[in-house]
């Protein structure tokens, strides 16, 4: 008799990931499980359930040449993305960490990420699609997926593909949105300040403004008159024009002078997306209990809702069968009734007698109505 194998608890892939990435992994594995996962149980209970995502999705927004790229590679530690003053990210990019260096194509990407599958929607957009996996596994980067989009600018500017309606959707998808403006673009490209107040407009909670390359805009005095520029900029737009409004300073510190005039914030991002990443947890097994409960209680409505059928069905089969036994009987009945009146009873009367003849006649006669009209209430029932 053979055994099923158990997967050790202690196996060497599962030794080096962190606490959060064997809660998440334990967590869609419930979901996925071939045998015994919910998304299999509920198919049979005709729920539908989504596994839930194993990393967070961060989406960089900015103008031409305003650093998204280099705080992927300062993130991650790793010169994962091309930088320079040129346009260099000419679509999406997804930045993603594996087992192996490798970079995928636009048809690979949507393999690798399902739920970006409505990308192949919009026309133009799975051919400037790719993936750079990396090893990395600086700060939290196992747990994050970086988006970086196209660089944008105004005038004469032609995409291939509708980027407005793209940076849209992915937005959607998103846990959380950078934006980020440099001292030299600041807040005076409309593209990207329509965009960004679209989706402001939906997900304000996930957007944070940074104000990037802040060790270039000179000194003090004139940094702050930069970030009063593009906050003025940005209360133009009703949609963007909030309370309580916040745009740290950062810079890439390998890329700057030894002694930087102004203090670096970008530890502030690292940590949003760590902040990020734990409200995903929570989210993740708030949603694991939920679809639990909503399973158990789908099972016990089933459940009594088998046991009503199966009362019913009892006394439809009684029913039936109380029908059939008196629908062979009547018949039986009515013959003899339709013999005793067609000269059976002469018959009668040469095997039983007279007297008795009589008596049989008279009780099959009275108990065929009898049982007639007892047929049509049980069958009008």
């Amino acid at each position: 008799m053979s055994r099923k194998t158990r997967a050790s608890a202690n196996a060497p892939e599962n030794a080096t990931l962190s606490v959060n990435e064997r809660i998440l992994k334990d967590c869609h594995s419930l979901y996925v499980d071939e045998e015994r996962g919910l998304i299999g149980i509920s198919e049979k209970l005709d729920l539908a359930l989504l596994a839930p995502r194993k990393k967070i999705t961060v989406l960089l927004i900015g103008n031409h040449s305003a650093g998204k790229s280099s705080f992927i590679n300062w993130y991650v530690e790793e010169h994962v993305q091309r930088t320079g003053v040129a346009i260099e990210t000419q679509g999406f990019t997804f930045i993603t960490s594996g087992r192996k260096r490798e970079s995928l194509t636009g048809n690979a990407t949507l393999h690798l990420y399902p739920h970006f599958e409505p990308l192949r929607k919009l026309q133009g957009v799975v051919d400037y699609l790719t993936t750079e996996i990396s090893t990395s596994k600086q700060k939290k980067f196992s747990l994050v997926t970086f988006v970086d989009s196209p660089g944008l600018v105004d005038g004469d500017m032609v995409y291939p593909f509708d980027v407005d309606e793209s940076l849209t959707w992915l937005g959607d998808l998103a846990d959380l949105i950078f934006v980020f403006f440099d001292p030299m673009g600041q807040a005076l490209c409309k593209r990207t300040l329509n965009i960004v107040e679209a989706l402001n407009h939906k997900h304000p909670e996930r957007i944070r403004f940074y104000l990037t390359k802040a060790d270039t805009a000179g000194s003090d005095s004139d940094r702050q008159r930069v970030m009063m520029q593009i906050v003025q900029e940005l209360c133009k737009r009703p949609g963007l024009n909030k309370a309580a409004f916040d745009m740290p300073a950062i810079f890439i510190p390998s890329l700057t002078a030894k002694n930087p005039r102004c203090e670096n914030q970008i530890d502030q991002a690292a940590k949003e997306v760590s902040k990020a990443i734990d409200q995903m947890i929570q989210s993740t097994l708030n949603t694991l209990e939920k679809d639990c409960k909503l399973i158990s209680s789908t099972v016990d409505e089933k459940l009594e809702r088998d046991v009503v059928d199966r009362s019913y069905n009892l006394r439809a089969r009684g029913k039936g069968l109380v029908c059939g036994g008196l629908g062979l009987f009547f018949p039986m009945l009515l013959f003899l009734h339709l013999l005793t009146r067609a000269g059976g009873g002469s018959f009668l009367e040469s095997v039983v007698g007279e007297g008795l003849a009589n008596e049989v006649v008279y009780y099959v006669v009275s108990f065929a109505e009898v049982e007639y009209n007892v047929a049509c209430q049980v069958c009008r029932s």
